[in-house]
């Protein structure tokens, strides 16, 4: 009976200390999965971030489109290679290379497209006819044409496709809310007048 007790105890011994080792690694496989999970949501983020910001022109412009139904394409321009239409050449194709290749400005801020937008509108930065995307390999410069379709467009347009092409280049950027949000009014709890003497008053101080 004495051996029996001495094997059940240290059974229960060997079941506590196994159960507290596998819990011990647990802990410990957890403590390195977490951040393994951190730096792998982290390099995903980071990943998005490059590739939409090295997407080929023809693909972001493809996507505005997608977005944007109503946008004019302007792509009716033949290649000097082919003769043929390059349908891929749209406005909004050579807008992103005026601004990405042309101007060197970065793609993923609204400050810098709205330079580049101003400079269509003529109140920025002249836009050179020689540089000009399209103006080497389209039969025609596109130049003048691409200058007056965005003059033409509305202010709600122009802030439209900006608003795009940042989503597009940084998809973490929240869109922005147009909406008016009307201030809290104010409280209604106004400060009580002091009462008039009424006739009379003076009786309720007679003893």
């Amino acid at each position: 009976m004495m051996v029996k007790a001495i094997d059940f105890s240290s059974n229960c011994l060997l079941k506590s200390d196994g159960m507290k080792i596998r819990n011990l690694l647990i802990s410990f496989s957890l403590g390195l999965l977490l951040p393994l999970i951190a730096i792998d949501f982290s390099a995903n983020h980071s990943l998005t971030l490059v590739v939409a910001q090295n997407l080929r022109p023809e693909m972001a412009a493809a996507e505005v489109y997608q977005r944007l139904k109503q946008f004019p394409p302007a792509n009716q321009y033949l290649s000097q290679e082919t003769g043929k239409i390059d349908s891929d050449n749209t406005l909004v194709s050579r807008i992103i290379r005026y601004h990405q290749y042309v101007k060197s400005r970065p793609v993923t801020y609204r400050l810098d497209w709205q330079l580049t937008l101003a400079d269509y509108l003529g109140v920025n930065e002249p836009i050179s006819e020689s540089r000009y995307p399209g103006s080497q390999t389209l039969t025609v410069n596109p130049q003048q044409s691409d200058i007056k379709i965005i003059k033409d467009l509305t202010r709600t347009q122009r802030n439209k496709l900006i608003e795009t092409l940042v989503s597009i280049y940084n998809p973490q950027t929240p869109s922005t809310n147009n909406s008016n949000s009307s201030p809290p009014s104010p409280s209604s709890n106004s400060v009580s007048q002091p009462r008039l003497p009424q006739p009379g008053d003076a009786q309720l101080l007679l003893p």
